[in-house]
């Protein structure tokens, strides 16, 4: 996942100050040569990673800050500041024509993923702003661009229109947006061509298309994952274009995130969407501030209740805790539970949007494979409907045929049967508020006289003082607690003296 390593750097630049509180210049001066490095290493553009430094070493070493009990803290506060203002400062929203039909062009080079972009981003409006988009095939150069986008067209039932590939592009944009109208379609999505680099004859055609439908947005899509020369070609592509905002791809890839950091400092232009993956609801709004908190290592727990709103439905979730209470949760809610949290994204990347959890020793080795996953759903849908429902009558002959139906081994088949039983009657004792034996001690209930492990490490993290997880109410107190920093930092500073 994009910036883990520059993350881990800078979370283990500031460790010593978060702990010392009163800080030296000198102390100051170390935390930003480890600053300075960890924004190279992640590919930053050079001159950005020159001007953030200087600027945060001038704030901190102010006398506010080293003669503050908590300047360490402090500290951490004027680089978030910072790396948010960096990244943008403000969310940005996407520019709309309430008096007639939106238009969007999309641009970059080839390879960036403009066509799977212009889907997801129609998808997006779709679902998010309740318009109704039509998608425009104006690359007429790459021999399968138009193939594609009429797929994904068909994919998300969304119109594409084309002309083929021996038309002007710019006739394509005008012709598309005629069809926009009679079909009463509010939103033109226009597709168009680019290169393997940045040449004049690209920027004349786009410019062409640009002069004749005037569109609400230029989007610059670029590749994060090609570092540093996605900021020299977002500049090229703004100085010729005057694009209006950038959408980052391949953002979940191997990448050190220094695009991200860069290109909005270079362009003056801010990022409204990154994607994050192949499926075409793999857009997602870029937050600077969220993204700051999360690369500090402070979780981001707007977005975590935001995606478990929108990919989990409340009452359900109400009758499935109501059901593990009972112990009457079966293998039927199994399944459904697993989809729901799978849809929100990778479950280590869902952990560590929780405040405080990334501190947590060993998460970083923490993952979860999604074929492990496919193999447990298929053991799952190999049962019938009623050994699902009722999973103590799964006998030693039925779990032989149902091993054979999964294609996995029947000690696979032992193993999650076995599992579950026991995740059942652990959840239903919790949700009665007892505690299983051997696990009172672990959590802190009559052993040890400091409370259990999980207790103490939890009690670390903001809403799981009791050392539970947190339920929706108490994700979106927390939520409302992140978007009002400083009162949340107060809270902390209490916390830390009556320890």
């Amino acid at each position: 996942m994009a910036f883990e390593g520059l993350s881990g750097r800078l979370q283990d630049a500031f460790s010593g100050l978060r702990k010392k509180g009163k800080i030296t210049e000198s102390d100051v001066k170390d935390a930003m040569r480890e600053v300075r490095l960890a924004l190279l290493e992640a590919d930053v553009n050079y001159k950005v990673v020159r001007e953030f430094v200087k600027t945060v070493r001038e704030k901190a070493i102010g006398e506010e800050v080293l003669d503050n009990v908590d300047g360490g803290q402090m500290v951490v506060k004027i680089v978030n500041d910072e790396l948010t203002d960096l990244m943008g400062g403000d969310r940005q929203d996407i520019i709309t024509n309430d008096q007639g039909i939106t238009v969007y062009m999309m641009t970059g080079l080839q390879g960036a993923g403009k066509t799977t972009t212009a889907g997801k981003l129609a998808n997006y409006l779709r679902k998010h702003k309740n318009m109704k988009p039509m998608m425009v095939a104006g690359d007429v150069y790459r021999p399968a661009a138009i193939d594609q986008l009429e797929t994904i067209g068909k994919e998300l039932n969304i119109p594409v229109f084309s002309m083929g590939d021996q038309v002007s592009p710019v006739e394509i944009a005008e012709q598309g947006i005629q069809a926009a109208k009679d079909q009463n379609r509010n939103v033109v999505i226009i597709d168009t061509a680019g290169r393997l680099h940045v040449d004049q004859a690209l920027m004349d055609e786009l410019a062409n298309i640009k002069s004749a439908v005037d569109p609400e947005e230029i989007f610059l899509v670029v590749d994060a994952m090609t570092g540093q020369d996605a900021v020299n070609v977002a500049d090229a592509f703004n100085d010729q274009l005057d694009i209006s905002s950038v959408i980052l791809t391949k953002l979940d890839g191997d990448t050190r995130g220094g695009a991200a950091l860069s290109i909005s400092k270079i362009t003056n232009k801010p990022i409204k969407f990154t994607g994050t993956g192949e499926k075409l609801d793999a857009l997602d709004p870029f937050y600077p501030d969220r993204m700051a908190n999360r690369i500090l290592g402070m979780g981001d727990i707007l977005t975590l209740v935001e995606k478990a709103q929108q990919d989990m439905d409340e009452k359900r979730a109400r009758e499935l805790a109501d059901k593990m209470a009972d112990q009457t949760y079966d293998f039927n809610d199994f399944i459904e539970q697993m989809d729901q949290m799978r849809n929100m994204g990778p479950m280590e990347d869902i952990i560590k949007m929780i405040p405080g959890m990334n501190q947590l020793p060993g998460l970083d080795d923490f993952q979860v494979d999604d074929k492990d996953l496919d193999r447990m759903k298929a053991i799952v849908q190999s049962m019938t409907m009623e050994e699902r429902r009722n999973p103590d009558m799964l006998s030693q002959n039925r779990r032989r045929r149902i091993a054979a139906g999964s294609g996995r081994p029947l000690a696979d088949v032992h193993k999650l049967i076995k599992q579950f039983k026991q995740s059942r009657e652990l959840m239903g004792k919790m949700s009665k508020g007892k505690m299983p034996k051997g696990l009172d001690k672990l959590m802190g209930g009559s052993g040890g006289k400091k409370g259990g492990m999980l207790k103490r490490m939890a009690s670390k993290i903001p809403g799981m003082g009791g050392g539970q997880m947190p339920d929706m109410s108490q994700l979106e107190e927390m939520a409302g607690q992140q978007g009002s920093q400083k009162p949340k930092r107060k809270k902390k500073k209490k916390v830390r003296r009556k320890r």
